[in-house]
């Protein structure tokens, strides 16, 4: 009786709770949901049938295909560049620009002054020019791609001389060793695991190496008894046997970082004294803006890679430059505060500090909460191992365990961070219009709990 019961899917979508819907998205969810259901009254899964309980269904499925699953969140876990939380902010007024290339026809391939067809990565190049003192420049996706271009296009059956200690793997599984592999380069694995000599470059090099490669430990570090080599030291020896010398920075830095973080992590200016061969590094870490892999260094190699067919493949689209334009014109223009990394990175101890007791006073009636001193990163594949001082506020709330406290805040849309057995809110990257919204979740969600 039951399966007989069943509606027949034509007359069914027609039913009017479906008025206003798209009739070929009902008709999809319609049958997938009446088929499942014809599976469970053969098996014996149910006993009884509601067309309106069915219904329901059909229409919040349909609600949740249409809805967004992309969406804002905070983040009060302290991580600055955090690679799950979409890494770099960007601020909005350099998206003005944007918004007009990517809603109106524009010169991404033509060329204003001659009339004719010109070249995208153009409007990137006089910007990482002026900015660098490169000789040209070239936009990909991101760094990953960067590096599998140069590969492939420098070395593909030839060596590359790369120290065993920077052999890294970092997130989604990317290894240097299979990128090489898939490229088409040899890998020529040289030193141990903690040391790696200047004699260990020269003694690799023969008739078949093309190119010494560093690479930035982007996500650890060796310490104790070990050493490597710098990047200039290796740039000497590549020039002196008329070999490409590469630096894979991952990440990189244009102006000096606080606490001390330029110490270890690569500054693009400086190296770019060196007069490398290539140098490569991230648009959506510590440069603070887009994601994107930047290629700088000597215009002939430069234009070898833009032959690469790949480039086809790995190239930016119009909104991506128009950003990244915007971005690197914000450091040309030393508006270095209008980059929201950069802010964060810079913003002092005792703002943090204020901005913590401010929300603790607006809750502390009902939520059981301290004021901390507490340490973050940068996070991204940056700065590994390296800590920054922040300020926090933990929360206690009756007998809820810090995961309890850390799923409701998740379900609001604030991403915290539990330490201590108490939940986080880490201050060092939660945005000061922010503060208010996460007091009236707080308020709606445990005040009258």
């Amino acid at each position: 009786m039951l399966l007989k019961s069943i509606p027949k899917i034509d007359k069914f979508i027609t039913n009017k709770a479906f008025d206003g819907l798209s009739k070929a998205l009902i008709t999809k969810i319609s049958k997938e949901k009446i088929q499942k259901l014809r599976e469970n009254i053969l098996n014996n899964n149910i006993k009884h049938f509601d067309e309106n309980i069915l219904i329901n269904s059909i229409i919040k499925e349909y609600k949740n295909i249409n809805s967004s699953s992309l969406k804002t969140v905070i983040n009060a876990t302290g991580i600055i560049v955090h690679t799950n939380l979409g890494r770099s902010l960007l601020d909005e007024k350099i998206f003005k620009n944007a918004i007009k290339i990517a809603t109106s026809y524009n010169n991404l391939e033509y060329d204003l002054q001659k009339g004719k067809r010109g070249e995208r990565y153009e409007h990137i190049t006089k910007s990482l020019k002026a900015l660098t003192n490169c000789e040209d420049a070239i936009v990909v996706n991101n760094n990953a791609s960067a590096v599998f271009l140069i590969l492939n296009t420098f070395c593909k059956n030839k060596e590359v001389v790369v120290s065993r200690g920077e052999l890294v793997e970092i997130g989604g599984s990317f290894r240097v060793p299979e990128v090489m592999s898939q490229s088409g380069a040899i890998l020529k694995e040289i030193g141990t695991t903690n040391k790696t000599h200047l004699k260990d470059y020269e003694n690799a090099i023969n008739d078949n190496t093309a190119m010494l490669m560093k690479v930035h430990k982007s996500n650890y570090s060796i310490e104790g008894f070990s050493s490597d080599v710098s990047f200039e030291d290796i740039s000497k020896i590549a020039k002196q046997n008329y070999l490409i010398d590469y630096f894979d920075m991952g990440s990189g830095h244009i102006m000096d970082l606080p606490y001390n973080l330029s110490k270890d992590e690569p500054s693009i200016l400086e190296l770019m004294k060196q007069n490398p061969s290539l140098l490569s590094f991230s648009g959506d870490k510590l440069l603070g803006s887009v994601q994107a892999g930047i290629i700088i260094g000597k215009k002939e190699l430069i234009e070898k890679l833009k032959k690469n067919q790949l480039l086809r493949m790995l190239r930016v689209d119009k909104i991506t430059l128009a950003l990244l334009e915007e971005s690197l014109n914000l450091y040309l223009k030393n508006e270095l505060d209008t980059i929201p990394t950069l802010k964060m990175l810079n913003t002092k101890l005792e703002v943090l500090e204020e901005r913590s007791k401010t929300l603790k006073s607006k809750i502390e009636d009902f939520i059981n909460c301290e004021v901390i001193e507490t340490s973050t990163m940068v996070g991204g594949g940056t700065t590994p191992n390296k800590k920054i001082p922040s300020f926090a506020l933990s929360l206690k709330f009756k007998d809820f365990k810090a995961n309890k406290m850390e799923e409701i805040l998740r379900k609001n849309l604030i991403i915290s961070r539990i330490e201590n057995d108490k939940t986080i809110l880490d201050f060092r990257t939660i945005k000061e219009d922010e503060v208010e919204k996460i007091e009236e979740i707080l308020i709606k969600e445990f005040k009258n709990v």
